[in-house]
């Protein structure tokens, strides 16, 4: 199993941290790993929602299509993997600290199989380093924005 949980504190709303953060067309500006995102329903986020993504992690081409399985705006977003290598899912909360600033939290969770279920440990390590970058890349991105 793999389950890994980051977080960050970022100096902007709410509204905005939420906004940016859910919308699968920024994806590739804040996650390193991320190269392209493509919808396979019509936007906006909604539960029932379908976008596709192409990654690169450690060192393999990984493409993969999310669904929306849970989507409250401005409080939690949740996707799980309808087609990829393995089982992922994905959740993203977001708690108003009420200083205009927002708690986001990342979660990743699955069950590899095969050649992933062997590298678990490593994937998990190699994930917990991505996340925090990408938290900080999102921070940079949203606490540099006017």
């Amino acid at each position: 199993m793999v389950d890994v949980v980051t977080e960050t504190v970022i100096g902007r709303p709410i509204a905005d941290v939420s906004a940016y953060a859910a919308d699968p067309d920024n994806a590739p500006e804040w996650y390193a790993n991320i190269e392209s995102s493509a919808w396979q329903t019509n936007p906006p986020v909604q539960v029932g929602g379908r976008v596709s993504f192409v990654a690169r992690f450690l060192g393999r081409r990984l493409a993969y299509t999310y669904e929306i399985v849970e989507y409250e705006p401005g409080r939690r977003l949740v996707m799980r993997t309808a087609e990829g290598p393995f089982p992922m899912e994905t959740t993203y909360t977001w708690d108003d600290l009420g200083t205009g600033s927002t708690r986001m939290t990342l979660r990743n969770r699955g069950e590899p199989s095969g050649f992933s279920k062997v590298a678990a440990p490593m994937m998990t390590s190699a994930m917990q380093r991505a996340n925090q970058k990408d938290l900080a890349r999102l921070k940079q991105i949203l606490e540099t924005q006017s």
